[in-house]
């Protein structure tokens, strides 16, 4: 039989409260078990003394006799000092997924492009006021041929 140390869920609806218990690995989570060893109340703040309540010397025993700890267990275990957790490393876990690549790629394509026009717009804004520059008194010639028909 595998045995297992972990939450059993009990409590009001968004009042959670855990008991700690030993149990065999396949029966159901809030089902039998085959002893309680402890307490653990997560609404109660993280500096609390009753947060997590252990039967120390019972912890121990069931450990001794190859009980396994669920990860959160485990935690509080090693919070506790009875039982030492190696600390998990995942350097992916930051890492965005395929499609949020994908979509980043696809918006920075975009910018560039956006960028490369914005570019070209300025350069050919740059040329056409040179183009006025050559011959200032065009635009003045213009203004007053059409002011002239009024006044006749």
């Amino acid at each position: 039989m595998s045995v297992a140390i972990r939450l059993s869920r009990g409590g009001a609806k968004k009042r959670p409260y855990y008991r700690i218990v030993v149990t065999n690995s396949r029966s159901p989570r809030d089902g039998k078990y085959l002893e309680q060893v402890g307490t653990y109340n997560p609404v109660l703040a993280k500096d609390d003394a009753n947060r997590v309540t252990l039967v120390e010397d019972r912890v121990r025993y069931w450990l001794g006799v190859g009980a396994q700890p669920t990860d959160r267990v485990a935690r509080m275990l090693d919070k506790a000092g009875i039982k030492e957790r190696a600390a998990t490393n995942n350097p992916n876990k930051a890492e965005p997924g395929k499609k949020a690549k994908d979509r980043a790629e696809d918006k920075a394509a975009k910018a560039a492009e956006a960028e490369e026009a914005a570019k070209a717009a300025q350069a050919s804004s740059a040329e056409a006021p040179a183009e006025g520059a050559e011959n200032p008194g065009a635009e003045e010639a213009q203004v007053e041929s059409s002011e002239a028909p009024a006044e006749g």
